[in-house]
């Protein structure tokens, strides 16, 4: 498989930056994706006088593994890492010449400090834009210290593999063997399942804060940012940083950004917070908001941060259908990314619930892998765009089921259908499937705000046109409050207005 024109010009723009020799050791039969493997491993050694080739036999064929020379760095690829995981490709070859990983030194260090003996394999597909995510978070883990090993596999050539192991979502990461776990995760939160990331303790140390913002989506880091050029003592502390748009693919209503993918905007809004002075803390949970004479926030490992003012901007989630089966089988055939988990029913046949924009839009995708789509809609019509409705039925192997009311997601060991009922005449039906993807909206992260302050019956924050809650002092923004559309650029607008009102409180208090 020779490289395209334009993917060989990048990585022969990429290899000038190697700074030492490496060693491609490759594994390989007579299978097509062998051959494609082999022509990869050949160019990329065509490319760079830095890179050679060694033909061995690794754990898996077709394999290859990164290294240093006279050294097994630990970065396997099983399959051919392109599409998504192009990226994840090419940092591996910088990192094991020597560059240093970018990543913070204190993560670094808590990497290094890692012992016993860590083993990890990573599932993935190529169309999966969470995937690389873990990928290159574990290759840079193997990079730096010696005990750790990676392998990244990928699913749609090893089969059977996937199938053994009931990976029915991806990215699916094993650690020595057993699960370790599921979905999108990043380097630090990697740490902190091992044991290593923040505790109460250390936080504290710190002082009040004039501003401090929970959340750190597009409203979240937008309110730290404008805070932040006021001058004034900014913390920011996130569950995830990035939020929703993490799990967000294709982006093309972003005003003057003709199309971007949610993960490289998240990365953009860190680099542009990191711009500025503000403390960030990561990967911490808020359990509890009080207001004393200041403002409490106590977080998920018991550290308590006080702060002037608060802005609230916890974001929304999937909402759930919240009926038997769904939590029993997520991850084992029920999924809600069609992007991530799609590849994995090729062939078979899936539901999609929910006949918004996002589940007509899932349904699309799917119908161009699976063998069947049942698109199950609660109402008796679609709410999804005209558009979007008119290329769906156009698609011969979709089925389109209204007024149904979805009762049971049934299985045994994973999915193997679902019952609703006719909202009209009352029967219940069943339809055998391998997978049901989820798409029926959003529910807004505040349950931990029971009590506290005044919400909508949806669990939505009331603010008022300047983003102020019903507690003096503190502020909300994006998707977690009552505003009217759940967009991006609406999420930063009303970041930067709660951040604005919250320096308002602050001169006149």
């Amino acid at each position: 498989m020779a490289l395209d024109a334009e993917i060989r010009s990048q990585l022969s723009q990429y290899l000038q930056l190697l700074e030492n020799d490496i060693v491609l050791k490759v594994s390989t039969g007579t299978d097509k994706a062998s051959e494609e493997m082999l022509a990869l491993v050949n160019e990329l050694a065509s490319l760079s006088s830095k890179i050679t080739v060694e033909k061995v036999e690794l754990e898996r064929t077709p394999s290859f593994s990164v290294n240093r020379v006279g050294e097994d760095t630990g970065i396997v690829f099983a399959g051919v890492p392109l599409g998504h995981e192009f990226t994840s490709l090419v940092l591996a070859l910088l990192q094991v010449s020597g560059r240093t990983p970018k990543v913070d030194q204190s993560i670094i260090d808590q990497i290094k400090a890692i012992e016993g003996v860590y083993n990890f394999e990573t599932y993935v597909s190529l169309t999966c834009h969470n995937c690389p995510e873990v990928v290159q978070a574990l290759n840079i883990m193997s990079v730096l210290n010696p005990n750790i090993k990676h392998t990244m596999v990928d699913g749609a050539v090893f089969k059977e593999e996937v199938e053994a192991k009931d990976i029915l979502a991806v990215p699916a990461a094993f650690l020595n063997g057993e699960e370790f776990g599921n979905g999108r995760m990043t380097v630090d939160e990697i740490l902190a399942k091992l044991g290593s990331g923040l505790k109460a303790e250390d936080f504290s140390n710190k002082e009040p804060y004039d501003v401090l913002v929970v959340g750190g989506g597009p409203a979240g880091a937008s309110a730290a940012i404008y805070a932040a050029r006021k001058g004034i003592r900014t913390g920011i502390v996130a569950e995830r940083f990035g939020g929703q748009i993490l799990d967000t693919l294709s982006i093309e209503n972003f005003i003057s950004v003709k199309e971007t993918e949610g993960p490289k905007l998240a990365q953009a809004l860190e680099e542009h917070v990191k711009q500025y002075n503000v403390d960030i803390m990561n990967l911490q949970r808020a359990t509890r908001l009080e207001k004393k004479d200041l403002v409490e926030i106590e977080l998920e490992n018991g550290a308590v941060l006080k702060s002037k003012s608060v802005i609230l901007a916890t974001g929304a989630r999937w909402r759930n259908i919240n009926v038997p089966g769904e939590a029993e089988f997520k991850n084992k055939g029920v999924a809600y990314c069609p992007h991530c988990d799609g590849p994995l029913f090729a062939g078979k046949d899936v539901a999609v619930i929910g006949g918004g924009n996002s589940g007509v839009e899932a349904a699309i995708d799917l119908a161009g892998i699976v063998n069947h789509v049942t698109v199950i809609e609660y109402n008796d019509g679609l709410k999804a765009d005209e558009v979007l409705q008119n290329r769906l039925h156009t698609l011969p192997n979709v089925t389109v089921v209204t007024n149904a009311q979805t009762k049971e997601i049934t299985g045994t060991d994973k999915v193997n259908g679902l019952t609703y009922v006719d909202r009209v005449s009352g029967e219940e039906k069943h339809i055998e499937l391998a997978g049901v993807f989820v798409q029926i909206g959003l529910v807004p992260n505040t349950e931990w705000l029971e009590g506290t302050l005044e919400r909508s019956r949806f669990g939505e924050i009331i603010v008022d046109k300047r983003g102020a809650t019903t507690i003096p002092g503190v502020f909300a923004a994006g998707d977690c409050t009552d505003s009217a559309y759940k967009q991006i650029i609406i999420s930063m607008g009303s970041g930067a207005t709660a951040s604005l009102a919250s320096f308002d409180y602050l001169i006149r208090n």
